[in-house]
């Protein structure tokens, strides 16, 4: 009654988080529910799934198979999916081929994940972070995401998108050059996917001018400096500006004062 109550009020998604249901009977009925409310009120379905070190907790697959029975192919979103860090490979083998049917969008919080997993642990304790290279491999899309923000649960979180980014490819080690450049999708074209917003997103004449600038002359760049928003652009108008971050080192050889970005990143000709 809640959730349908807070569809009416003006919800954008149905939720669920099967997993801290009391038996796994009333997580799969939780999964029903969302559904049943989604198609009800042509909502897509975003939901906490499997946020635990427990490799027994299984409710993705549920959630997959449903998707497609129900034909909802691209609108359900899986948060967290911590379990998959703790499944064997013959499990995740099948689960992939699942998640890549449904075209469901898991979304990691790295920040919070790697905070919060592992509490069960002695030595050696899991990661506890979603699969993101090998959902990545097997066609399955990811969007990063920041659960909480200066809470209970991570008192740090502070809204940055590089910063998750930059702790996801540190803990699903993807650092090699092509992973960094790539590992931008994590945080926009494949947000917008998930969103179903990917034909009116991106950097285009047309497009909605919803952008953030970053103090940095490329990808690598701005994840190696955690670069600050210069300018966060809202429907064109900008809501946030900041000025650009200068160092300046003494250059070995000429004893001049140079700064730290023209030293270590040169402007592309």
């Amino acid at each position: 009654e809640l959730l349908e109550k807070g569809i009416e009020l003006g919800a954008d998604n149905v939720g669920m988080i099967p997993h801290i249901e009391y038996t796994r009977e009333d997580g799969v009925r939780s999964i029903e529910i969302a559904f049943e409310i989604a198609k009800k009120y042509g909502r897509d379905i975003d939901g906490h799934v499997d946020e635990t070190d427990d490799e027994q907790s299984r409710f993705l697959e549920v959630v997959a198979a449903k998707t497609i029975r129900e034909g909802y192919f691209g609108r359900v979103t899986a948060g967290h999916a911590t379990a998959m860090h703790s499944y064997n490979d013959s499990y995740v083998d099948k689960l992939f081929r699942l998640l890549r049917r449904a075209q469901i969008t898991i979304v990691p919080n790295p920040l919070i994940n790697i905070h919060l997993q592992g509490r069960y642990d002695k030595y050696p304790k899991r990661r506890g972070l979603a699969r993101i290279k090998e959902l990545l491999s097997n066609g399955v899309n990811v969007a990063l995401g920041h659960d909480c923000i200066m809470d209970p649960w991570y008192p740090l979180g502070r809204g940055d998108m590089v910063l998750v980014l930059f702790m996801a490819v540190h803990v699903a080690q993807m650092l090699g050059y092509n992973d960094l450049i790539e590992s931008f999708n994590l945080i926009t074209v494949n947000s917008a996917k998930a969103l179903r917003i990917e034909q009116s997103y991106g950097v285009e004449e047309g497009k909605a001018a919803n952008l953030v600038v970053l103090d940095a002359h490329n990808e690598i760049e701005a994840l190696t400096y955690l670069s600050r928003p210069l300018y966060v652009i809202k429907n064109g108008r900008i809501v946030s500006e900041k000025k650009p971050d200068e160092v300046k080192v003494m250059d070995p050889v000429s004893s001049k004062l140079i700064t730290m970005q023209d030293k270590v990143s040169p402007k592309d000709n």
